[in-house]
């Protein structure tokens, strides 16, 4: 007779035993499937290191004998843990609304001298860091509501400093009635090449292909080609008014189009069919943010809003004397205050497609474009209208062409539902021209 107790262990090594050769002939499919080219479901990023063999953050083992010894893909990654505040998320909001009124209140304004040299770069760094602390804030809300929610919240932000810059720099001393087209034109081109581009190519660099929802992406570039058509380039073919004009009534017309289009695609993808933009590596859940910090990020958020508002003008001053030094073209301020606009939101971009969520890097992207157009083509046209100002839209033939080359790479690198860096290179590419165009004509 075995000692009590023999007959218990050998079953229990007998058992460990098969889970050994279970996960053994599961490690062994697993590379086989891979090996043969088969098409797989968008994992998350966890598991999909996992079966491509990566190292996976906190796992001891290599992932072929993560699998033999039991260890589960997703046991040592860590969670999103929320810290404290970063100090910078609440000094440069308060700092730009204290620097505005006691610039104000002073009369210190930008002159060509050591003292306006100091000014602009005053304004310079605090305005950058009120529009990363307007960005972190919209961050954290994002992480309360889920995707698609969360990029959404995000673009809205920045539209709302968008068209805060856009306005006051048309409306100023010196009037710019192509900043408007010019900007929304540089947005356009930015996201849909320059930043599309970057996070398609840094994603593949990491993970060599990508997937994303191509139904959400033919969702969002159905809507970019008629919302850029009939602002930028439609313009130039109308007979009410000569040149790249709308008349008043047409201009009317148009943003109210141009609304109802976005309020109809927000719907979509925020109600109807939110599945569409959601891929396999960022299922959309909301995560637990306290309700202290939601909060906070709510009032900071809205301080850091007003805080770009009140340095817009003082930072278009500084733009209209750089480009006077530097004899820049026309084109010059609007791509400063896209690129401005758009660097944090290009900076949450990039790092999602290093994640492996290139679908949220898409939803920033291409929703900026329709947000551009949908909300600051409108918002724009209703202060021109109320002040009897001009509005340029209408672009020129190159431009129009740079355009229509950039929607059509755009439906073929997305349509497909699957990238690699090639497609990224054509369009970082084709921004590298735009960037070249822009300063020789």
């Amino acid at each position: 007779m075995p000692p009590e107790g023999e007959g218990f262990r050998k079953d229990e090594e007998g058992a460990s035993s098969g889970r050994i050769l279970f996960r053994a002939a599961a490690a062994w499919s697993l590379a086989l499937s891979d090996k043969c080219g088969g098409r797989r479901k968008p994992l998350s990023e966890p598991t999909d290191s996992y079966r491509r063999g990566l190292p996976i953050k906190g796992m001891t083992r290599p992932p072929s004998l993560a699998i033999l010894f039991g260890d589960e893909p997703g046991a040592a990654i860590d969670m999103s843990a929320h810290g404290p505040m970063p100090r910078s998320a609440w000094v440069f909001p308060t700092l730009a609304v204290l620097f505005f009124a006691i610039a104000t209140g002073i009369g210190w304004e930008f002159t060509r001298s050591v003292s306006g040299l100091a000014y602009a770069v005053i304004v310079l760094v605090i305005l950058f860091g009120t529009v990363f602390a307007a960005v972190h804030h919209a961050d954290v809300i994002a992480e309360r509501v889920g995707e698609p929610y969360g990029t959404l919240v995000l673009t809205m932000a920045v539209t709302v400093i968008e068209v805060a810059v856009i306005a006051t720099i048309m409306l100023g001393e010196n009037e710019v009635p192509t900043l408007a087209r010019d900007t929304v034109f540089a947005v356009v081109m930015i996201v849909c090449n320059g930043l599309v581009g970057v996070c398609i190519m840094s994603g593949g660099f990491r993970y060599r292909e990508q997937d994303i929802q191509a139904t959400g992406a033919s969702v969002y570039l159905s809507v970019l080609i008629v919302l850029a058509t009939i602002t930028l380039v439609l313009p130039n073919y109308t007979l009410a008014t000569p040149g790249p004009f709308y008349s008043t009534v047409q201009l009317a017309f148009v943003s109210v189009v141009t609304i109802i289009l976005y309020g109809v695609f927000l719907y979509i993808q925020t109600m109807r069919h939110r599945d569409y933009f959601v891929g396999g590596n960022d299922e959309g859940e909301a995560h637990p943010v306290p309700n202290r910090m939601l909060w906070t990020s709510v009032a900071l958020l809205l301080l850091a809003l007003v805080g770009v508002v009140v340095l817009a003008k003082k930072f278009s001053v500084v733009i209209d004397a750089a480009a006077i030094e530097i004899g820049a073209p026309p084109a010059f301020a609007g791509i400063v205050v896209a690129l401005l606009i758009l660097l944090p939101e290009s900076v949450a971009a990039v790092g999602a497609a290093k994640r492996d969520q290139l679908q949220r890097s898409i939803n920033l992207a291409l929703g900026s474009s329709l947000a551009t157009i949908g909300l600051t083509i409108p918002a724009v046209s209703v202060a021109v209208i109320i002040l009897g100002k001009d509005l340029v839209l209408g672009l020129s033939p190159r431009e129009m062409v740079l355009l229509a080359m950039t929607i059509l790479i755009s439906m073929l690198t997305l349509g497909n539902g699957r990238t690699n860096i090639l497609f990224g290179l054509v369009h970082v590419l084709v921004f590298a021209v735009f960037l070249f165009m822009a300063f020789v004509p």
